[in-house]
């Protein structure tokens, strides 16, 4: 995205990884920057609309305004292929057999994966052994030494590996897996995206938001963006300012009660 969204902006845009604690260090920085158009934030969203309903949350909702959804990523659980794990019922019942114990990896405390499993082992009644990574690399190398036989991540990670995909988090069958289970059709109301996109900080200038905005439109539309993510299993969902803005009020509320409903903690 990055060179159609300079070419877009006329301008020269720079990318600064910035990795930590599932994308609130991230967060942060964009929170503590100046509000002139010149830092933006491009990052899932799960963290942004759950951190600020933990306790001591660095940051709040006010901190940031979305410009633009532009990715909407399928949540699988999944698992390597000699795991013997091939259905979720498989994997219920050994964290029943052995409670606290049956680890899963994520990467990192606080994103949407990892509340996906949470809220799975209040509506089971299960509880299994969270292990966070830094990222999918490292969790892949857990579990080709079998370190951790259960992963719940975007859905592209599935072909990319070579893994079992046991159940999709979405609201019906996904075409990318249309012999996997929705969470739903296996009794647990459960369904969760794994959605990206640009953010400003508070009080950036509505004209600059706009720019942006407008720029972003165009990137998301170049073909080679398109391409770009068709090829890497990366499903695209534009939103715009205003309806980015309301879907991002409404999954902030739904985290909320989330939060309040199973007595989350994230750690």
């Amino acid at each position: 995205m990055q060179p159609e969204l300079a070419i877009a902006l006329n301008s020269q845009v720079v990318i600064k990884n910035t990795a930590g604690a599932n994308g609130t260090v991230g967060a942060l920085e964009l929170a503590r920057s100046r509000p002139d158009g010149t830092t933006i934030l491009l990052a899932p969203g799960g963290s942004l609309v759950l951190t600020p309903h933990t306790r001591g949350a660095p940051f709040q909702q006010a901190d940031f305004l979305p410009i633009c959804q532009v990715t909407a990523a399928l949540v699988v659980m999944m698992t390597p292929q000699d795991s013997g794990f091939r259905t979720l019922q498989d994997v219920v019942a050994r964290a029943r057999e052995a409670r606290g114990t049956l680890p899963y990896a994520s990467t990192g405390p606080g994103g949407t994966p990892h509340i996906s499993m949470i809220a799975l082992e209040r509506l089971t009644g299960i509880e299994m052994n969270h292990i966070p990574f830094r990222g999918s690399g490292e969790v892949m190398q857990a579990m080709a030494s079998k370190q951790v036989p259960l992963f719940t991540d975007q859905g592209n990670l599935v072909r990319q590996y070579n893994l079992h995909p046991l159940a999709v988090f979405s609201e019906a069958r996904a075409q990318e897996f249309p012999d996997t289970p929705t969470m739903r059709e296996l009794g647990y109301d459960l369904v969760f995206t794994i959605w990206s996109g640009l953010y400003a900080p508070a009080s950036t200038p509505v004209a600059v938001l706009d720019r942006i905005e407008a720029a972003c439109q165009r990137m998301m539309a170049a073909p080679t963006v398109v391409e770009g993510l068709r090829r890497m299993d990366m499903p695209i969902q534009y939103r715009s300012r205003a309806d980015f803005t309301a879907y991002h009020a409404a999954e902030y509320a739904r985290f909320g009660k989330l939060v309040q409903e199973f007595n989350l903690r994230i750690n």
